[in-house]
């Protein structure tokens, strides 16, 4: 960053630092199979808060994944990110296990949705 004239460099843990972190954490959480999607979901019908935070861990790599699709229209990673989680955690709210679709192809339609939403309002906010 350049300031009157100044190099300084960026602060200590800064947001790479922080997005880089963020990245590897969830990057050590293992997938799923579909045994253990379905398992996960049954648990959770019955208000299990441990199988819907391991649900939700297992699937971060999506919203990424997804968020990195969305990357310059307006909104920064991190908030693309942020979007995403909330359409994941929707998702796991009300996936249905009995229709038999994966749960990463379910959850996708709610992550991109919350980022299509997020970027639609914050453009709205900007006019």
């Amino acid at each position: 960053m350049v300031t009157a004239g100044l190099r300084v460099a960026p602060p200590e843990g800064g947001v790479e630092d922080a997005v880089r972190l963020y990245l590897q954490n969830i990057g050590k959480v293992p997938l799923l199979t579909k045994g253990q999607e379905v398992s996960l979901a049954k648990r959770i019908e019955q208000n299990d808060m441990t199988a819907k935070n391991a649900l939700i861990e297992a699937n971060l790599r999506l919203v990424v994944s997804v968020a990195k699709r969305y990357q310059g229209r307006g909104l920064t990673l991190l908030d693309l990110v942020q979007e995403g989680n909330m359409g994941l955690i929707r998702a796991v709210e009300k996936f249905d296990w009995r229709r038999g679709f994966k749960f990463s192809t379910y959850a996708t339609w709610w992550i991109r949705q919350s980022m299509t939403r997020a970027l639609a309002d914050q453009s709205r906010t900007i006019r």
